[in-house]
């Protein structure tokens, strides 16, 4: 077997990865079904990923490190707190739309393996909140802001973006509406959500 691992079997394996655990879950997946939808047999699978951990750390590296430096240059940039929840949101939705596994990925790992962030934390930047927070305490001090906290902010708006995703079966009951019409709801919620938060901390 060519020692140098060909590129595009590993994304094979990596979008396929990728849509067994987004319906399965980490638990119900099976190696056996992630190779066949590669396309590859199990042996091939095991010589890139010698277990499902590896394989879904990998898969979920993959989507942060799309994710996280986008996130990353709005909160770190020089526009306003306004324009950095605008952005935020609707990068993230948007993010997230393609990615629906995501959130219920970190949730599902958090839970059965609190040292998976510490994991990612070594391989991935993290979100880097301290300047959004210094800009919050700048902005309050001018009067444009609301007294607030910059970390209670943040929270709020993780808060009011992840959890639609998270909650999907549960806010698709409620609402009455199907998958394209949870698709055309989280696009609402783009300016929804950026103008519920902004209404909240700025001075009228």
């Amino acid at each position: 077997m060519n020692k140098e691992k060909d590129s595009n079997t590993e994304e094979q394996i990596l979008d396929a990865a990728k849509n067994v655990f987004q319906t399965k879950g980490m638990d119900g997946a099976r190696m056996q079904e992630i190779a066949d939808l590669a396309g590859i047999n199990k042996a091939m699978l095991h010589y890139y990923y010698r277990s499902k951990q590896l394989l879904f750390e990998a898969v979920f590296k993959n989507a942060f490190s799309l994710l996280a430096p986008q996130l990353n240059k709005i909160l770190n940039d020089d526009s306003s707190i306004e324009d950095k929840v605008k952005n935020f949101t609707s990068n993230y939705i948007s993010f997230i739309i393609k990615h629906p596994y995501l959130p219920n990925f970190i949730i599902q790992e958090l839970n059965r393996n609190p040292d998976f962030i510490i994991k990612i934390q070594e391989n991935s930047s993290l979100l880097n909140i301290e300047k959004f927070k210094q800009q919050v305490e700048l902005e309050v001090s001018k009067g444009i802001l609301k007294p607030t906290k910059g970390d209670q902010l943040f929270i709020n708006i993780l808060a009011l973006n992840i959890f639609p995703f998270v909650a999907k079966p549960l806010v698709k009951a409620f609402v009455k509406i199907d998958d394209e019409g949870f698709k055309q709801l989280m696009e609402q919620r783009k300016t929804d959500v950026s103008e519920f938060i902004i209404n909240s901390i700025k001075q009228h």
